[in-house]
């Protein structure tokens, strides 16, 4: 497949997968259905991710993921959706429509000149290393939170940073999440950092997907860690 065509279309549920792969991982939904993700390796080590880059997305994957999640949060009865910058804001919005909500919060990365300096903090990303940004919540928004059953949402979660930056930011405002929800799982390693975090919080994360570490074999093909 070439670049652009990725994340277009969901294929249908096969009987069984190749335990090797050449360039692209076979991500699964609950119902068996299947999202082609590209294999990126990651610099000369010998492993990949799978990666998912959701605003690239066609809409009816975006919905289809968005659709999963809202059926696996609604029992949790959510009431506000919060989004982490800046691909989490895609399926944040998506999710909170999806559920039947008509807003959701978004956090950001710049700062308005109406910010508050203590509401935010330094935040990077597996995606973006040596980056350096913060992350900022409106003030304006506050009141949407308060007493309110919220959910964070983003579009995946890797090593753990950004997702413990989001509830570290939520905690500053009183804020404990009802869960944690993302498009896909990219590997276990963010376990050890929620966990760290907060213990609790590790099982009230959902997501649609999960991808392995992945290891290139001598052949040049692609197999689970």
């Amino acid at each position: 497949m070439q670049p652009h065509q990725f994340w277009q279309e969901l294929l249908p549920p096969a009987p069984s997968e190749a335990v090797a792969h050449e360039d692209a991982y076979p991500a699964r939904l609950a119902d068996g259905r299947r999202l082609l993700l590209p294999i990126r390796p990651l610099g000369d080590s010998g492993e990949g991710l799978a990666s998912l880059i959701i605003n690239q997305a066609s809409f009816a994957v975006i919905r289809a993921l968005a659709d999963d999640l809202a059926a696996r949060l609604a029992p949790l009865k959510p009431e506000i959706i919060v989004g982490l910058p800046t691909l989490g804001l895609t399926l944040a919005a998506a999710v909170a429509e999806a559920l039947g909500h008509t807003r959701y919060v978004p956090l950001g990365n710049s700062r308005k000149f109406w910010y508050e300096e203590a509401l935010s903090l330094p935040v990077s990303s597996v995606t973006t290393p040596g980056q350096q940004k913060r992350l900022y919540i409106d003030p304006r928004m506050l009141p949407l939170l308060e007493g309110r059953r919220v959910v964070l949402v983003d579009d995946v979660i890797s090593s753990g940073q950004s997702i413990v930056a989001g509830l570290s930011l939520l905690r500053q405002c009183g804020v404990r999440p009802v869960a944690i929800a993302a498009a896909m799982l990219q590997t276990s390693r963010h376990i050890e950092a929620l966990a760290a975090f907060d213990a609790d919080i590790v099982d009230g994360i959902h997501a649609c997907l999960a991808s392995p570490l992945l290891l290139c074999g001598s052949d040049g093909l692609w197999r689970p860690a």
